[in-house]
C-alpha cells in the first residue's frame, strides 16, 4: 500500500512537548510521509516572539528553514505563561546553543493570515495540528467564517474531561490560556474576543481531541533520550534532545506531573500519533462544550455522558491510549531523524 503524503500546518507554542511533536513530525517528513506546509506560532507557553524564535530554530535544526513561520497574535491571559516549566525561551533555555534562523519575527506574517491563505489555496488538502492555545485558529475563523472547514482534518491537544486540569483543578492550558484575548494595537484592533476555544469547537463537527486524560500517561524518560542519542551521539539534534529532556524532567518532577516517575509528559506529541499511528489511540464521538462563566470551573471541557439523545456532536475525543507502543514508536522515529 502506497503511503499518502499528509500536508500539515502546525499551530504551536514551543514548549518542550511541542518541540518533541515538531521533531517527530520532522522525522516523518524526512521519510517522505509528511509535508510541513507552515508553522504558525502562538502566545502560550512563552510570549509570541519567543515561540516564533524557537519554532524557527527547530526547523533550522532539521534543515527545514524554508518552511514559513507565522507570528502569533499577542494576547493577555489571566493565567500567564508556562516559562517556569518550559524555560524562558520555551525549550529549556537552550536557544543560545542552536544556530540562528533566517526567519525574522518583525516581518513575518501573522499566524491567522497564514492559516486563511493556505487553507483557501488548497481546500480539503491540509491537516491542522493545533497544539497551542486556540487563539490563532479562533481568530482565523472570526476573520473568515467557515475557513476551518476548509482543512482536511483538525487534531488538537486540548482539554481535560475525566481527570484533573493542569492550570486550574479542572482546566487544561490550551483551553484556559485562550480565554482572554486582546488583539495587538499594531494590527489596528483592540478588543476582547469571544472565547477562543468556544469559537474553535463551533467551527466544525469532526475535531479530533487529545486531552490530558490520555497525555498524562505519556511519560518520556531519560533512558529514552539516551537510547535515541546512542544512534548518533554527536548529532546536533541528539544533543538537543538529551539536554531538553533533562530540563523538562527536572521541572515536571518539581510540579509532580508524572506521579513520581522520572520523566516528562510529551502531551502534544500524541497529535502526531493520532495522524500517523491511529492504532495507539481509542476515540469516542462526543459533543464538547467549554465552560466560560464558572468561578471554579472556567475553562473546563465538558461532554455529556448521560444516555439521552445528543444531536450536536462536534468532536472525537481520545480517552484511551496504548502509551507503551506510542512512546516506543516516537523513540524509533526520532532515531531515524538523527541517523547518518
Amino acid at each position: 500500500m502506497t503511503a499518502k503524503l499528509l500536508k500539515i500546518i502546525v499551530d504551536t507554542d514551543p514548549g518542550g512537548d511541542d518541540t518533541f511533536a515538531l521533531l517527530w513530525l520532522m522525522s516523518l517528513a524526512k521519510k517522505g510521509l509528511a509535508e510541513i506546509v507552515a508553522i504558525t506560532t502562538a502566545d502560550g507557553n512563552v510570549r509570541h516572539n519567543s515561540t516564533f524564535a524557537s519554532a524557527s530554530k527547530i526547523l533550522n535544526l532539521g534543515s527545514l528553514d524554508r518552511v514559513e513561520v507565522g507570528r502569533g497574535i499577542p494576547h493577555e491571559s489571566e493565567i500567564g505563561d508556562a516559562a517556569h516549566i518550559h524555560g524562558a525561551d520555551g525549550m529549556g533555555n537552550l536557544s543560545p546553543t542552536l544556530p540562528e534562523s533566517v526567519q525574522k519575527f518583525d516581518i513575518a506574517r501573522y499566524s491567522d493570515e497564514i492559516i486563511i491563505d493556505k487553507l483557501s489555496a488548497e481546500p480539503g488538502e491540509i491537516t491542522l495540528v493545533a497544539i497551542a492555545p486556540l487563539t490563532n485558529l479562533a481568530a482565523a475563523e472570526r476573520k473568515q467564517p467557515g475557513i476551518l472547514k476548509q482543512a482536511k482534518q483538525i487534531v488538537t491537544m486540548a482539554g481535560a474531561f475525566n481527570c484533573r486540569g493542569n492550570v486550574t483543578p479542572l482546566a487544561e492550558f490550551n483551553i484556559d490560556a485562550s480565554r482572554v484575548v486582546r488583539l495587538a494595537l499594531p494590527r489596528g484592533i483592540e478588543a476582547h474576543n469571544p472565547e477562543a476555544a468556544e469559537t474553535f469547537f463551533a467551527a466544525r463537527e469532526d475535531i479530533a481531541v487529545i486531552p490530558l486524560d490520555v497525555t498524562h500517561k505519556l511519560i518520556f524518560t531519560e533512558k529514552m533520550a539516551s537510547e535515541i542519542a546512542r544512534v548518533n551521539p554527536e548529532h546536533d539534534i541528539a544533543k538537543f534532545i538529551q539536554a531538553l529532556a533533562e530540563f523538562m524532567i527536572k521541572t515536571n518532577l518539581g510540579y509532580r506531573d508524572t506521579n513520581g516517575f522520572k520523566g516528562f509528559l510529551v502531551h502534544d506529541a500524541a497529535t502526531i500519533a493520532y495522524l500517523f499511528y491511529p492504532e495507539t489511540l481509542l476515540l469516542r464521538r462526543a459533543q464538547v462544550m467549554i465552560e466560560t462563566k464558572g468561578d471554579w470551573t472556567r475553562g473546563k471541557t465538558v461532554m455529556d455522558d448521560r444516555h439521552i439523545p445528543k444531536t450536536g456532536p462536534n468532536a472525537f475525543v481520545a480517552l484511551q491510549v496504548d502509551a507503551a507502543n506510542l512512546l516506543s514508536i516516537l523513540v524509533e522515529d526520532l532515531k531515524s531523524l538523527i541517523a547518518a
